[in-house]
């Protein structure tokens, strides 16, 4: 049995596109809460945080089923994980008051996870 059938595997793309797309469903409702909502300082971050969770929920719930490699799958969790960091630490600002310092380490993750997705599809 290859690594692509074992249950684990499988188990990995489909939660990793389901979270996706719970990414960019909620995205949908910070961007309407930013609109209607929020206080007109938060709702620049708020939408930019909406913005990137929509996109890269989009992404994960399109990439994650084709999924051939356990690199692929790191490159995926990567993305998630900054993806997290980096919303989750603009909405921290605007909700609690906090300053934004987890974001720089969100985004760095999820330009290594795009470019370890990029050398995972050259491999094949």
């Amino acid at each position: 049995m290859n690594s692509l059938s074992t249950p684990s595997f499988v188990v990995y793309r489909r939660y990793l596109a389901a979270i996706g797309s719970l990414m960019a469903g909620l995205s949908v409702a910070m961007c309407a809460y930013a609109f209607h909502a929020a206080a007109p300082a938060a709702s620049a971050r708020l939408l930019q945080a909406a913005v990137f969770a929509f996109l890269h929920g989009l992404a994960l719930t399109a990439l994650a089923p084709l999924a051939q490699r356990p690199t692929s799958l790191l490159a995926l969790a990567m993305l998630l994980l900054g993806v997290l960091l980096f919303g989750g630490s603009l909405l921290a600002a605007v909700l609690l008051g906090l300053t934004p310092a987890l974001a720089p380490l969100g985004g760095g993750l999820v330009i290594s996870g795009w470019l370890l997705h990029a050398y995972d599809r050259l491999r094949g």
